[in-house]
């Protein structure tokens, strides 16, 4: 079995670190007006049996350079701002060539019922 899970994304260049399950996919990004931030959708396994990876994605304005090593994942519009903001996964370890100001450990949101 498998599951979708959404995630908040902070800005500002800031890594946020995800637990993900091995074979994951993002599957969608989309910037939330009410709260004025970029969500990232994950599809996983379920299985317990399948090992946990740590992934790092950062957000960035259209224009903001980002190492050749960061892969491009998605794009959300801030349809009232006409703001674009860019998702990218960091390949490898966070390193000092990285834009980032911070790091942030993002937990999957559940929705209330």
């Amino acid at each position: 079995m498998k599951t979708i899970h959404k995630f908040r994304l902070e800005g500002g260049k800031v890594i946020n670190t995800l637990k993900l399950r091995e074979g994951y996919r993002a599957v969608r990004c989309e910037y939330v007006v009410p709260d004025k931030c970029v969500y990232l959708w994950v599809e996983q396994p379920l299985s317990v049996d399948i090992a946990t990876v740590v992934r790092q994605f950062v957000v960035t304005f259209s224009g903001e350079p980002v190492p050749i090593h960061y892969n491009y994942v998605d794009t959300a519009i801030d349809t009232l701002g006409a703001e674009a903001y860019h998702v990218f996964e960091v390949s490898g370890a966070a390193t000092g060539e990285m834009l980032a100001k911070g790091e942030v450990h993002a937990e999957p949101l559940v929705a209330a019922r």
